[in-house]
Parts: C-alpha cells; structure tokens; sequence
C-alpha cells in the first residue's frame, strides 16, 4: 500500500497510494504536467496515472459498493456529498486492513471537520488533513486504525505548534 500524505516522496517496491489529496508534489518529468505523483513507479507517466485515476472514478461513482478491482490494484472508496476518498493497495493487499485505513481517514476528517466532510470544508482546512494522513499512514505503513487516537495525536501535534510559534 502506498502512503497518502501531503509531502510525496518515493518509496519503491510499495504499492500505489491513496486518498485523492492535493500538495506540493515533486517536479514532473519532461513534457509531462505537474500534479500529485505515487510514491513508486506503478505509473511511469503522468498521462498513464491519470488515465488510471479517471477509469476508477468513472467506474466508482457509479456504484454504491466500498471496494473495486481495476488495473491489478485494489480499491476501497467512500464518498460524502462532494468528496471521494480512495485507498489503493496492490492485488494482494488485505481489503479489511485498506478499509480500516480508509475508515479511520473518514472518521477522523469527520471529527476534525466537525461532520462536514465535504470538498470545501476540506480544502480550507488542508493542513489539518494533511495531519490526519501522517498519523495513520507513513512509508507504505498503518501507524494507527483508530480514530481517536488519531485525533488526540494530531490535537497533540497542533499544540506542539502552537507553542513553538509562541517561543519565536
């Protein structure tokens, strides 16, 4: 599985990610558009990554199942008013522990969003998002399934912040 984070950086021999998120992404190869690149080299182009991406939501928005096979990849998927959010592992991923992932992302953008987990609510409050995936995923790796040891993470992490910019 791949790591769904704002800062990407590659991991090779790692799945592909997940959780459609923006940021700042590393710089795109000659004569391709720049945008948010996967952490290994699953798609060797830009162009191929977002036919991938295209063909999944066209193939899940139409549905109301949380999981899809497509391009050798398994995909779990929830949506909410505006927003999907995709967990995308390799063929042989456990489909429960992507669901986990996926499920504690929803829950706790849902408690950080105070149950407004739509795409507007969502890119206002970016950084905090951006917090929430670094807690639960990092490297390919589950840190955590539990929302609110999530949440208390990320209050903790804010805090910490807060203080620092305090002391300067």
């Amino acid at each position: 599985m791949q790591r769904p984070e704002a800062w990407p950086r590659p991991h090779p021999g790692e799945g592909a990610a997940a959780a459609q998120a923006g940021g700042p992404a590393p710089p795109a190869r000659a004569g391709e558009p720049s945008g948010l690149r996967y952490y290994d080299d699953t798609f060797p182009s830009m162009k191929e990554q977002m036919v991938f991406e295209k063909n999944v939501f066209n193939k899940t928005s139409r549905t109301e199942s949380e999981i899809a096979f497509f391009g050798g990849m398994t995909i779990v998927y929830k949506n909410s008013i505006d927003l999907f959010l995709y967990v995308v592992g390799s063929s042989y991923e456990n489909e429960l522990m992507l669901m986990s992932v996926l499920t504690c992302l929803f829950e706790s953008l849902n408690h950080m969003l105070r149950k407004n987990v739509e795409k507007r609510w969502l890119l206002e409050n970016m950084d905090g998002a951006f917090l929430v995936l670094d807690e639960i995923v990092d490297g390919g790796v589950i840190l955590e399934s539990d929302p609110q040891q999530v949440i208390q993470k990320v209050l903790q992490s804010a805090k910490e912040q807060i203080k620092w910019s305090l002391l300067k």
